[in-house]
């Protein structure tokens, strides 16, 4: 990518950002908006659509939970180290040519994936203790995880076509087609690798990855005139972005909170399909954990229909202790529709809780340092789940899991959690689900809890038009916010 070139006179050069927003109307920014969507949404699709089919492969053909928990911590890690980057370059260029780099990369290594599986024979590639299983996934994981800098330029994207009053709306239509993506990949991935192997998987990512991106090259966004003038330098803009976040009072606490959660989450990242793989073939658990996705569109409809209440991070806290309560109670026996009615009413919550904290975010941060934030945000949020799946993965597989199948621990287990073979990894959603549920009434008693909703309140009467205002030091802060 290069620097792009100033925006010809009467552009609307002055305007914040880079941003000319009387260009078109604001109905005309909206299909924009749901152009770019749906497009990210289908690139959504195909990275998960090959990462499911990863893990769904590799638990079949090893039946090793490391083998899984270690995919989606690398996974998680991989999006923690690289996400800073992202949001940097995010602020430094272009949200559209951002999204075409990402998708252009992404093609690259899905290519290269495919090609490794074409000369590899099968049974050394599915060999643990050999280097080549590793490097392959690393390649497909590398392919998925820069995906997520598409991601980050949509939530930029908001703030530039979406008018202040619409952005929760608008991010609920980001959380249905997230929910969207895990239906269709957890179906297809499921038959995928149950009826035409990992072979052809990689060929039909490949095709509908190339799809994506020459739609893309069709896009337009004519309000963003130039680059954003952001003060983002170099490649890796760790003390920016800090700076960025720093900015806004209790901003940091909020993310600290959403890494703490993440890091409980990671148990179910590393357990959940190991759990459902125990319950059903993998053409069948593709099929239910589909079903149980539809929360997710459910929960996304919600948000575009009625946003988020006049405090998001209430609603947040709320939905997070809705999540605790049912991550506890969702295996507390083994029996199938419980499972999946389960991550259904989880699904639906998620989208409250992102949608949540972009909206805040979207409100209270300037534009041209929002991909540093959104970039800051998501790299200790993703960089909590992995600690957590690369530990919960060996101590379930050789101490929670074998205790819980001998006669002993079945039988102090049963009064609380039932009989079946899964009982350990139902103790593990149990403790999680408490962990949850504690933190998330703590932080409603917390000074950064009020600090924070102050500032969206502020924020929202400084005007509905989203405007910032610069102090004397040039330090952005929303209108009526103090900086620490």
């Amino acid at each position: 990518m290069t620097e792009q070139p100033p925006a010809p006179p009467g552009a609307g050069t002055d305007a914040p950002g880079g941003v000319d927003l009387f260009v078109r109307s604001p109905a005309e920014r909206s299909r924009t908006f749901t152009g770019i969507l749906v497009n990210t949404g289908i690139a959504n699709i195909t990275t998960s659509y090959l990462w499911f089919a990863l893990t769904f492969w590799a638990y079949l053909e090893t039946r090793n939970v490391i083998a899984t928990g270690v995919i989606g911590g690398a996974y998680m890690l991989l999006v923690a180290l690289s996400s800073i980057s992202f949001g940097t370059f995010v602020d430094r260029y272009r949200k559209v040519s951002v999204m075409r780099f990402a998708g252009a990369f992404t093609l690259g290594m899905f290519a290269l994936a495919g090609a490794m599986f074409l000369v590899t024979p099968e049974p050394i590639l599915l060999d643990l203790a050999r280097p080549w299983f590793w490097v392959f996934t690393l390649i497909v994981l590398i392919g998925a995880v820069v995906e997520n800098m598409r991601n980050i330029a949509l939530s930029t994207t908001v703030t530039i076509l979406i008018e202040p009053d619409r952005r929760a709306n608008a991010n609920g239509l980001v959380g249905m087609v997230q929910g969207l993506m895990f239906i269709i990949t957890s179906v297809l991935s499921g038959l995928s690798v149950g009826l035409l192997g990992m072979g052809w998987t990689i060929v039909v990512a490949l095709a509908l990855t190339a799809l994506a991106f020459a739609h893309l090259l069709t896009l337009r966004m004519p309000e963003e005139v130039r680059a954003a003038a952001t003060d983002a330098h170099g490649a890796f803009d760790l003390r920016g972005s800090y700076a960025a976040v720093l900015a806004i009072t209790g901003l940091f606490a909020l993310i600290l909170f959403s890494t703490f959660n993440n890091f409980v989450g990671g148990v179910y990242m590393a357990l959940m399909d190991p759990y459902g793989l125990e319950l059903f073939s993998v053409e069948l658990w593709g099929t239910f954990f589909a079903v149980g996705a539809s929360g997710f569109i459910v929960g996304g409809a919600l948000i575009a229909k009625f946003g988020l209440g006049r405090n998001p991070l209430r609603t947040m806290l709320v939905a997070v202790v809705l999540m605790g309560v049912i991550g506890a109670l969702f295996t507390i026996r083994e029996w199938a529709w419980l499972y999946v009615l389960g991550i259904w009413l989880y699904l639906v919550l998620v989208p409250f809780i992102e949608a949540a904290e972009q909206t805040v975010i979207q409100r209270v941060v300037p534009l041209e340092r929002q991909g540093r934030v959104f970039g800051f945000a998501m790299a200790f949020e993703s960089a909590a789940a992995p600690v957590t799946a690369f530990l919960i993965a060996p101590l379930a597989q050789f101490w929670i899991i074998p205790y819980a199948r001998s006669d002993g621990g079945a039988a102090q287990l049963a009064p609380l959690l039932g009989n079946g073979t899964s009982r350990g990894i139902a103790l593990v959603f149990l403790v999680a689900g408490i962990v949850i549920i504690l933190a998330a009434l703590l932080a409603f008693l917390t000074p950064v809890y009020r600090r924070i909703s102050a500032s969206y309140r502020e924020g929202t009467a400084a005007g509905a038009d989203g405007t910032v205002a610069a102090d004397a030091e040039g330090t952005h802060a929303p209108s009526g916010s103090t900086t620490p």
